[in-house]
């Protein structure tokens, strides 16, 4: 692999979503937001209801919302394990957020964010449980399937990792950051050329002023006319 394929190995780990963020009011049952690739929040129950994840795309981001009680010391716990795990301070974050998906299972952005800490501590296998512990509260979030998606291609299961994505991509079509990590997948993990420039191409048009993936699209494309070449 050479060294453009290296940086885009490393724009794959890259792109998940960043830590979700409680942006919640004081109460019983408040709305909790969390937005994907800058801020975000969930809610935390008693029971582990099935709920869809309602998402927006805005100029802000993406906005993931979901409604459950959320007891207001869970939500502090909540908004402190983000801002260690935020610091990289994962001796701490990580047990005070495993402390908050105890007591409030249905929290699913606080099973996104403990998988996030797990994958970025490198324990992938506690990252792929949390990711879907995430999923069994939620089965309609799309930033869970999409960290899962990084999650299985860090470990080497491409097919799992396509699948994920494509799963995100079918909760929220518009969900830029799994249209690019399913591309450099396909691109440099799988050689499906000709996903990789539909998923390129997406992104394009969502995330416009991103140079960068322009670029990877005007190389894939000589490469795959090379390619196709008799």
């Amino acid at each position: 692999m050479g060294r453009r394929n290296k940086t885009h190995a490393t724009k794959a780990i890259c792109c998940g979503i960043p830590l979700l963020t409680v942006l919640l009011a004081l109460g019983c049952t408040p709305a909790a937001r969390h937005t994907a690739r800058a801020a975000s929040t969930p809610k935390p129950p008693v029971a582990p209801p099935t709920l869809s994840a309602d998402v927006q795309r805005d100029a802000g981001g993406i906005t993931f919302t979901q409604h459950v009680p959320v007891p207001d010391q869970v939500r502090a716990d909540y908004e402190t394990a983000v801002h260690m795990l935020e610091q990289a301070q994962y001796d701490q974050g990580i047990p005070l957020m495993v402390k908050v998906t105890e007591q409030a299972p249905a929290l699913t952005a606080a099973h996104i964010n403990l998988g996030i800490a797990y994958e970025r501590t490198g324990d992938l296998d506690k990252a792929e449980a949390s990711l879907r512990k995430a999923l069994e509260s939620n089965p309609h979030h799309p930033a869970a399937y999409n960290e899962l998606g990084l999650v299985q291609r860090r470990k080497g299961e491409f097919a799992k990792a396509r699948a994920s994505y494509e799963a995100a991509l079918a909760q929220f079509a518009d969900f830029h950051y799994a249209h690019k990590n399913l591309a450099i997948l396909c691109d440099l993990y799988i050689g499906d050329y000709s996903c990789a420039l539909e998923h390129y191409e997406a992104y394009s048009r969502l995330v416009p002023d991103n140079t960068e993936v322009q670029k990877w699209i005007a190389d894939l494309r000589n490469r795959k006319g090379r390619k196709e070449k008799p």
